[in-house]
């Protein structure tokens, strides 16, 4: 499994039809801001919630395998929508690790509206199923 995959849909930078996430760590939190185009819309100008669990899964997946150096797949994946996410508005995507328990990491996200409002949350248990060397 590769950890540097440019193709990726949520965060690889050649894919011409990709979200091309781009995260950082602040804080012990895995924090991106992303601005959706019409393109990723469901409802009339609201963002498809397939597109906004694509997110959180690749910030939970993503802070694992490329921050932490562990190889991470996603086992179980809750998503809870709170509001409509409107497109072409700044929204920061956010994860972080909950616990640890053997192999698998618990972690919690979400994704907040330029005013700071928590639009949707998500938890997920992670399966590590091979350490970085």
């Amino acid at each position: 499994m590769s950890l540097n995959d440019n193709y990726c849909f949520a965060c690889g930078k050649e894919n011409p039809i990709g979200l091309k996430l781009d995260f950082m760590v602040q804080d012990d939190k895995y924090v991106a801001r992303k601005v959706l185009a019409k393109e990723y819309q469901g409802y009339d100008g609201i963002a498809h919630g397939g597109i906004l669990t694509t997110m959180l899964d690749e910030s939970m997946a993503g802070y694992l395998n490329k921050e932490l150096g562990e190889k991470a797949v996603t086992a179980r994946l809750d998503i809870r929508y709170r509001k409509p996410v409107p497109i072409e508005e700044e929204l920061v995507i956010t994860s972080w690790v909950e616990s640890r328990k053997g192999s698998f990491v618990s972690m919690k996200g979400s994704i907040a509206l330029p005013d700071g409002t928590i639009a949707v949350e998500g938890s997920g248990k992670l399966a590590i199923v091979e350490q970085a060397e």
